[in-house]
C-alpha cells in the first residue's frame, strides 16, 4: 500500500474514532430538559449537514453527528422523514434547474459511486411517483426505465431505513450517502429545460410524425450490433454505414411526407453523456454524426455531455449511431494500443486517434447523405427544419464559442484514420477545429 492510501486511510480512522468518541461523550453528559424534536428540527439539522459538507468538504459522515446522536439519534423515524421530504424538495429544484433523471444518474455514479447511484434512483422514483403518470411526459418515464427507478418500498415506512436493511448499509453511511447527494444538489448548474417538468405534461393527441418506424429500428440496431461484434474495421464501418443509409432514406422518406402533407418543422433537444477520459475527442464524434444528420452539438466537457439540437427523427439517428460509433471506435483505440506496443504520448496518441476517427466517419457520412439531399423536392423542408433547429439554437444557448484541438500525435491521426477508412485522407495533420460549440 502507497504512502499516500496508508494516510488517508489512518486520517480516515482518526476521524471516524472521534465522532463515536464525540457521541459517547455527548451522550454520556447530563442534558437539560428541552422540548422533544420536530420534523423542522430534523429538517434544518439535514440542511445544515449538506451545507457544511458542501463548504469543508472532508469525511460525510462528520456531519451527520445531530442526526445520529442526541434526540434526534434515538428517533430515526423523524430523521427519515425529513430525508424523504428534503431530497423530494431538493430534486423538484433540479428538475426546474434543466436537470434530467439520467443525467442526475450519470453524474452520481461518476461523482458519489455505485452505492449512492442505488439510493438516488430510489429517491427519485419516490419523487416522480408524487405525479400522475399522464402528468409526466414519455422522455422521462423512458429515462426512469433506463435508469431502473421504481417503487419497490412499502408506502407505509420511510424509504431510507427499507433501502438500509435491502442493501445492508449502516445507519452512518446510508446519512452520508444522503448528505453527499444533497451536496451536490446545491452546486449543480442550470441547464436548459428541454422537455416539461413532471407534473406539467400533457398526453400526446397521437403518435408523433418523427417516430422511426420500428421496422426500420429494428434493422439499424441489427447492423450496428454486428459493426459493434465484428473485429474487422472495414467491416465496422461499412455496417455503419449501411445503417447511417438506412435511416437517411427514411429520415428523408419522413420529410417528403411532411412537404406533402405541410407539417411545420420543429425542433429539440437531447443529451449524450460520454465516458471519460478523451469527452473532448469523443465529443467530436458525435458531431460529426450530429451534422451529417441537420443536428447541432453543444459540449459540456466538464461535466460529461454533449447537448444535441435537432429534428425528433435526425435526433433518433444521431443518438443511435453516435452511441455506436462511440463503442466501435473505442474498441479499435484499444486494437491498436494492444498491437502497436507503444510507449509514452499514451495521451496525446489516443486523443489524436480519436480526432482522425471522427472527421473521417464525418466525410464518409456526408457522402452517404449526397444522393438524397440532392432532392429538390427536399430543399424547403430542410430548409424550415435548419431555420427551426437554428432558432431553438439561438434561445437555448444565446452565448458559446467555438473549440479546436490539436493534434499532437501523427502516429495517432494516421491509426484514427486507418481504423475509419484505410485510406489517407491527405488531411492537415497538425491541428484539427473540433467543429463544434461549447457552452
Amino acid at each position: 500500500m502507497g504512502k499516500n492510501n496508508r494516510e488517508r486511510r489512518a486520517a480516515k480512522k482518526k476521524a471516524r474514532d472521534r465522532m463515536y468518541r464525540e457521541r459517547e461523550e455527548s451522550s454520556a453528559a447530563p442534558s437539560t430538559p428541552s422540548a422533544p424534536p420536530t420534523l423542522d428540527t430534523a429538517v434544518d439539522a439535514l440542511a445544515r449537514a449538506a451545507r457544511a459538507f458542501a463548504a469543508e468538504g472532508g469525511d460525510p459522515a462528520e456531519h451527520t453527528l445531530e442526526l445520529t446522536g442526541g434526540e434526534l439519534g434515538v428517533r430515526p423515524q423523524l430523521v427519515d422523514a425529513a430525508v424523504d421530504l428534503v431530497t423530494r424538495t431538493a430534486l423538484a429544484s433540479v428538475w426546474r434547474g434543466g436537470w434530467l433523471p439520467y443525467d442526475v444518474a450519470r453524474l452520481v455514479e461518476r461523482r458519489l459511486g455505485a452505492q449512492a447511484l442505488t439510493l438516488v434512483t430510489d429517491l427519485i422514483a419516490a419523487q416522480v411517483a408524487e405525479y400522475a403518470a399522464a402528468t409526466v411526459h414519455e422522455r422521462w418515464q423512458e429515462q426512469l426505465a433506463q435508469i431502473d427507478a421504481g417503487v419497490w418500498w412499502r408506502a407505509d415506512a420511510a424509504l431510507l431505513g427499507q433501502w438500509q436493511v435491502r442493501h445492508r448499509c449502516d445507519r452512518i453511511k446510508a446519512l452520508a450517502l444522503v448528505v453527499e447527494f444533497l451536496a451536490m444538489t446545491l452546486e449543480l448548474p442550470p441547464l436548459p429545460v428541454i422537455l416539461p417538468l413532471p407534473g406539467t405534461a400533457r398526453a400526446a393527441s397521437g403518435a408523433h410524425h418523427s417516430a422511426v418506424d420500428p421496422k426500420i429500428l429494428g434493422r439499424v440496431r441489427g447492423l450496428l450490433a454486428k459493426a459493434e461484434s465484428t473485429q474487422f474495421p472495414e467491416e465496422a464501418e461499412a455496417l455503419s454505414a449501411k445503417a447511417q443509409e438506412l435511416m437517411t432514406r427514411h429520415a428523408f422518406e419522413r420529410a417528403l411526407l411532411d412537404a406533402e402533407t405541410h407539417v411545420s418543422q420543429a425542433a429539440a433537444s437531447r443529451r449524450i453523456w460520454l465516458d471519460a477520459p478523451y469527452i473532448g475527442a469523443k465529443a467530436q464524434l458525435v458531431n460529426s454524426v450530429a451534422d451529417a444528420n441537420r443536428c447541432k452539438v453543444v459540449v459540456y466537457e466538464k461535466l460529461g455531455f454533449v447537448a444535441v439540437l435537432g429534428d425528433e427523427l435526425d435526433l433518433d439517428i444521431t443518438e443511435l449511431l453516435s452511441t455506436s460509433l462511440l463503442v466501435q471506435a473505442t474498441r479499435a483505440l484499444v486494437a491498436t494500443d494492444r498491437d502497436s506496443g507503444r510507449t509514452g504520448q499514451v495521451r496525446n496518441y489516443r486523443q489524436s486517434f480519436l480526432l482522425a476517427y471522427a472527421t473521417r466517419i464525418g466525410q464518409r457520412l456526408a457522402e452517404t447523405n449526397e444522393p438524397a439531399v440532392a432532392d429538390d423536392r427536399l430543399l424547403p423542408v430542410l430548409a424550415d427544419r435548419s431555420k427551426a433547429v437554428e432558432a431553438l439554437f439561438q434561445e437555448m444557448f444565446p452565448r458559446t464559442v467555438n473549440k479546436s484541438y490539436a493534434v499532437r500525435s501523427e502516429a495517432g491521426w494516421g491509426a484514427g484514420t486507418s481504423a475509419a477508412d484505410r485510406a489517407d485522407l491527405g488531411l492537415d495533420r497538425t491541428s484539427v477545429s473540433a467543429g463544434e460549440r461549447r457552452n
